[in-house]
């Protein structure tokens, strides 16, 4: 397994929209174990391929405290929502930022595994908000779209000095 480069925020590659995964074979499968170790070492709870550079419709996540309930969603979409929640986002892509936006507090999903099966999951609170921010990586779309443009334009000048001086 290999530890995958995160883009950070304002890199114009976080808003390429995912391709759907058309085949599911050892190369994804390495790609998905890859996109674990990078989560777990972050750390973090979700990373879609989009903030790797890999415009695939694939997303890992993990909310449990032990880091024992990885979920893969190949090419996921949302069949029924309902409910609103607000919790405090963050986004490793945005490293040092989190703010409240509003989503569906439950969520019905059905993907593909890592082995290419079609499965469902039902999900509330913060794995629901988690699933629904990955998905929007994959739209090309971050959590901070979500804010205020003077708040994103705060977060953009921040993340752009951090970016060069990590760089340095």
């Amino acid at each position: 397994m290999a530890l995958l480069d995160i883009l950070h925020y304002p890199d114009p590659r976080l808003y390429n929209k995912a391709k759907a995964v058309e085949r599911i074979d050892e190369k994804l499968r390495t790609l998905i174990d890859d996109m674990f170790e990078t989560m777990y070492a972050a750390p973090g709870i979700g990373l879609a391929a989009v903030q790797v550079n890999l415009p695939l419709r694939v997303i890992t996540i993990d909310v449990s405290e032990e880091r024992s309930d990885p979920l893969c969603l190949v090419n996921p979409e949302i069949l029924a929502r309902r409910g609103t929640v607000e919790l405090e986002e963050g986004c490793l892509s945005v490293p040092g930022v989190y703010e409240m936006v509003p989503r569906s507090e439950w969520i019905r999903v059905k993907a593909l595994n890592r082995e290419g099966d079609a499965f469902e999951v039902e999900a509330n609170d913060l794995l629901a908000v988690c699933i629904q921010h990955e998905m929007d990586h994959l739209e090309g779309k971050l959590f901070v779209d979500y804010l205020s443009q003077l708040k994103r334009q705060r977060i953009r000048k921040k993340a752009t000095k951090l970016n060069k001086q990590a760089t340095l």
